[in-house]
């Protein structure tokens, strides 16, 4: 099948190009942010607005409940299905975030690794948040020192994913990556563009978006959220924005401080995926956010 992929560094404007070219070509919005899976971020992660979603349909948004840990795994089987869908009805899928390692998975592959029980994933989370991730790396050298190797001590997630999946499987993390699973998506069959906002605007754009969250109910969902009581090593728990909005409802800091120390964050974070993409994903065509929808349907043409 035909697909349109659109990746970039948050908030430059991948959802409203995604939008253009649905309303243009009857196709379907299909999610690659790891954060706008989860129901309970609807704001506080940008995800379209109901009225965006009512324009096009949108799939894979809101989907998972933040008590779930979804991964990379789950997503390609869910996304698979999607793009059959798609295929299906004469749709073309355009499939948009930020998340590169979607990306990654969906056009390269992905290491075939089992689910992880629920019991051993508490377990080992329980372990991490008791004893900290030192404590968990040593450990980990003891039984696998192979991935023990490849990751810092200090990367407690991380640490954390590779006991899990020693403990549930008997084998390293490393011999289920180097075994992997095909794509989904052949590269040569969609048509690739990252946003490729000037530093100064994407930085600006961040922080107006974070200022609009704000406005629109971010606090009031973040409260919603930390009422559950959810384990706060969950990947929703993490999202931007979210620890430090906890933080003010718990009268540790005042929400300016918030404003400023979830905005460096982004900031930050955008600056991770732009080398991430520009190092893992060859061949995407570059584009300055204002010239990616006529970039894009002149390659769309073209397939």
């Amino acid at each position: 099948m035909k697909a349109v992929l659109i990746a970039g560094p948050t908030a430059s404007g991948k959802s409203a190009l995604a939008l253009v070219l649905a309303e243009k070509y009857g196709g379907v919005i299909v999610n690659a942010d790891s954060m706008q899976v989860y129901r309970d971020l609807r704001i506080i992660t940008a995800r379209p607005s109901l009225d965006e979603e009512a324009r096009a349909p949108h799939r894979l948004y809101g989907h998972v409940d933040a008590a779930e840990n979804y991964s990379v795994g789950r997503w390609c089987v869910d996304v698979q299905a999607t793009l059959a869908e798609a295929e299906r009805a004469g749709r073309m899928a355009i499939v948009v975030g930020g998340t590169g390692l979607y990306f990654k998975a969906l056009t390269q592959g992905l290491a075939a690794v089992p689910p992880t029980p629920a019991e051993i994933r508490v377990a080992v989370r329980a372990r991490l948040a008791a004893n900290g991730a030192q404590s968990l790396h040593a450990e980990l050298q003891q039984r696998d020192p192979a991935m023990a190797v490849r990751l810092k001590p200090g990367d407690g997630v991380r640490v954390a994913r590779a006991l899990e999946v020693f403990e549930a499987t008997g084998r390293s993390l490393a011999e289920w990556q180097r075994d992997g699973m095909p794509g989904i998506l052949k590269p040569e069959h969609a048509v690739k563009i990252f946003l490729m906002p000037d530093r100064a605007e994407l930085h600006r754009r961040i922080d107006a978006r974070f200022d609009v969250m704000l406005g629109a109910g971010a606090l009031d969902e973040v409260r919603a959220l930390d009422a559950r009581g959810l384990d706060p090593l969950l990947p929703a728990m993490k999202a931007h924005g979210v620890p430090w909005l906890r933080r003010y409802l718990r009268g540790e800091i005042t929400l300016e401080t918030v404003a400023v120390g979830a905005k460096q964050d982004t900031r930050r974070y955008t600056k991770r995926q732009l080398t991430w993409f520009r190092n893992q994903m060859p061949g995407w065509m570059r584009a300055a956010p204002e010239e990616a929808a006529q970039a894009a349907l002149e390659l769309i043409s073209a397939l």
